[in-house]
C-alpha cells in the first residue's frame, strides 16, 4: 500500500464522484463512497485494492483522503479528512491512543473492544482486547496490506504480548480477502483466556471461536438480564459460551440451563461456570435451538427469564424479511416458557434489522406465543462499540426485554 507523501497528495490518484452524487454526507462525516457514485474509468478501475487515494467532488473540490477497493461495493473508505494526512505507524498510534484512552474510563480491566471500526476511525478494523491478548479483524484491503504498522502501534499503545490476525468472515470476502488465522505476534495462547465480566469468568477461544472468540457487546444486556435473575431459573438459548447465564448466576440466579448447537461452546461455558464457581448451578443442552424450544415447551418447562441471543438471522437487505420471519418464530417458541410476571429478552445482531422491525417481529411472535408483554427495556451495544451517527451500520445491536 502507497502511504502518502509528506509534501502533497498530489502524488495520490483522485477519485471523483459523479455529479449527481450528493457530496455533502460526507463532508458530515460519512466514511464511505459507493462504487456506483465514483467516476470509475479505467485507471479507477485499476487501483490497487487498499491503496490510497484523494477522494473530490464532481467540482473538484477535495473530501478526504481514502483507500480505494475497486473490488468492493464499498469501493472507498474515508481515513482522514486532511487530504494531507501521512498513513502510517504514528497515524495509527494516534487513532489507538484515542480509542484507549475511551475504554480506560469505562473499565478497571483490560477486557473490551478497543477498536469498533469507522466508529473509532479505523474504517474496516476491529480489535478487541483480552488482557494481554489482542485479536484483530482486519476487513478492509488497506488494513490487510497496512498489518505490520498496524501491529506495531497496537504493541506500542497497548503492551499486549501476543497479537492474533482473525482474517475470517464474510467482511473479507466482500473485500476480496482470502481468509487466514495466524498470530502475528507473541505466542499463540495455550489454551482459551479467561475474560472477567459482570462478576463471571468467561473462556474466550480466541484462535478457534465465533468472531474473536467472545462476544464484548452484550455485556451491558448480560447485565440488565442478571439484575431480573436474582433468585430465579434461566434459559439462555443461542448462548455461546454461556453470555447470559454465566453473568445471572454470577449474580444471585438460583439456576441456568444453557442451549446451543456447538458441543465446544458449550464445554467452555461450563469450564467458565466451573471458573465462576457456579457450575452445581449451571446445566448445558446441546442441539438445534428452535427443536429445543418446542421440546422445553410441550415438556412445560417455565424459567423466571429467558434469553434468546441468534446469529444474524438477517446480515443483508437481500436476506431481512426471512430474518425477521425466524426473529417471530424464536418470540412465539420461547414466549411459553417465561412464567406468569418474567421476562423474555430477545436479541438481534442484524443491522439489516432495524429496531422497529425487529420489535414488531417480536411482539408479533410473542402474541403468536400466546401471551401478552410490556416491552421494559431496550438494550443496544456496549460503549466500547461507539456508534458513528452518520453511519447506521456501526449501531448494529438490539436487546429488547419484554415482561410477559
Amino acid at each position: 500500500m502507497k502511504q502518502s507523501p509528506s509534501s502533497a497528495s498530489a502524488a495520490l490518484p483522485v477519485v471523483r464522484l459523479l455529479p449527481k452524487s450528493k457530496p455533502q454526507a460526507i463532508r458530515h462525516g460519512f466514511p464511505w463512497a459507493f462504487a456506483n457514485e465514483l467516476v470509475m474509468d479505467r485507471r479507477t478501475k485499476g487501483i490497487t485494492p487498499g491503496d490510497l487515494v484523494v477522494l473530490e467532488d464532481a467540482e473538484r473540490r477535495p473530501l478526504g483522503l481514502g483507500t480505494m477497493n475497486p473490488l468492493s461495493k464499498i469501493a472507498i473508505r474515508i481515513l482522514d479528512f486532511d487530504t494531507e494526512a501521512e498513513i502510517n505507524e504514528a497515524w495509527f498510534v494516534a487513532k489507538l491512543t484515542r480509542a484507549l484512552q475511551h475504554r480506560e474510563i469505562l473499565y478497571a480491566e483490560p477486557f473490551y473492544r478497543l477498536v469498533h471500526a469507522e466508529s473509532d476511525g479505523l474504517p474496516g478494523i476491529i480489535i478487541d482486547r483480552f488482557g494481554d491478548v489482542a485479536v484483530i479483524q482486519p476487513n478492509a484491503a488497506y488494513a490487510e496490506a497496512m498489518i505490520e504498522p498496524l501491529v506495531a502501534a497496537l504493541i506500542t499503545v497497548t503492551g499486549v504480548t501476543t497479537v492474533i490476525k482473525n482474517g475470517t468472515g464474510r467482511a473479507r470476502s466482500l473485500e476480496g480477502l482470502n481468509e487466514e488465522m495466524v498470530v502475528v505476534h507473541g505466542d499463540a495462547p495455550t489454551g482459551p483466556v479467561p475474560v472477567i465480566m459482570n462478576g463471571a469468568t468467561y473462556l474466550a477461544d480466541v484462535m478457534g471461536g465465533q468472531k474473536t472468540g467472545l462476544f464484548l457487546d452484550q455485556r451491558p444486556n448480560h447485565a440488565f438480564a442478571a439484575g431480573l435473575s436474582k433468585g430465579g431459573r434461566v434459559l439462555d438459548v443461542f448462548s455461546h459460551v454461556g453470555g447470559f447465564s454465566l453473568a445471572a448466576l454470577a449474580n444471585g440466579a438460583a439456576s441456568a440451563v444453557a442451549v446451543d448447537g456447538s458441543a465446544p461452546a458449550l464445554e467452555l461455558a461450563q469450564a467458565g461456570a466451573a471458573a465462576t464457581g457456579v457450575a452445581d448451578k449451571f446445566e448445558t443442552r446441546q442441539g438445534d435451538a428452535f427443536d429445543m424450544l418446542e421440546k422445553m415447551g410441550e415438556a412445560g418447562e417455565v424459567f423466571n427469564v429467558v434469553v434468546c441471543d441468534p446469529p444474524a438471522f438477517a446480515p443483508s437487505k437481500s436476506t431481512a424479511e426471512k430474518g425477521l420471519r425466524a426473529y417471530e418464530r424464536v418470540a412465539r417458541l420461547a414466549a411459553p416458557l417465561v412464567r406468569d410476571g418474567g421476562y423474555l429478552v430477545l436479541c438481534s445482531c442484524s443491522h439489516a434489522a432495524d429496531l422497529k422491525r425487529f420489535r414488531d417481529a417480536s411482539a408479533r411472535g410473542i402474541g403468536r406465543g400466546g401471551r401478552r408483554s410490556q416491552l421494559v427495556h431496550t438494550g443496544s451495544a456496549g460503549p466500547d462499540h461507539p456508534l458513528l451517527p452518520q453511519l447506521a451500520e456501526s449501531g448494529y445491536l438490539k436487546a429488547l426485554t419484554f415482561r410477559l
